[in-house]
């Protein structure tokens, strides 16, 4: 699918380590990164692109034009508790964001909560695989346990990855519009 250089993750709490750089079959360089404060503007302009669709997917319901609130809380991270990974190409001399994939855990730091979305235009192309792949990496580096995810039950794309990753799946018994995916990391 792709050929992959690294910068390995050596620091537990740090945003620095978590680099990689991906080639994708049609020869697209794309690097994945953990993503940082100042990527405000990239993460807003990545969510304002996104299809209705594509967003109702990603946060189970519609949102509007994103907030500044709701910016900082997805770039301003405690890495301590939580990762997000940030997938972006060049354009016109800069980077762009096309896919981000997170998670955030609780008080039990075994277990996170996670979540991917791909830009529309970028779907299909193994994006969301990477993303998803460096995630566990990460995850199952710091030593947690499992991660799962909440999602809309039509959501067939989610459900197309995570069977090619081999996550499990099951309708949530207190929602039967959406369903849980979980995957043991140990």
């Amino acid at each position: 699918m792709s050929r992959t250089e690294a910068t390995a993750p050596t620091a537990r709490d740090s945003a620095e380590p978590y680099c990689w750089r991906e080639t994708l079959d049609n020869g697209t360089v794309v690097t994945i990164r953990a993503i940082r404060k100042e990527d405000g503007p990239l993460e807003r302009d990545f969510i304002t692109g996104l299809s209705p669709e594509t967003r109702r997917m990603r946060f189970l319901g519609q949102i509007g034009e994103p907030s500044d609130a709701l910016i900082k809380s997805l770039t301003d991270l405690d890495f301590s508790h939580d990762m997000a990974l940030i997938a972006t190409v060049e354009q016109r001399g800069r980077p762009v964001e096309v896919g981000v994939s997170r998670y955030a855990t609780g008080e039990d730091r075994s277990v996170g909560e996670c979540a991917i979305v791909v830009a529309d235009d970028w779907q299909h192309r193994g994006i969301g695989t990477l993303l998803m792949q460096r995630l566990i990496e990460v995850a199952r580096g710091r030593g947690m346990k499992r991660l799962f995810s909440i999602d809309d039950a039509e959501n067939a794309q989610m459900r197309e990855l995570a069977e090619h990753l081999g996550i499990k799946r099951h309708f949530d018994p207190g929602n039967p519009h959406e369903v849980v995916h979980s995957l043991d990391l140990d």
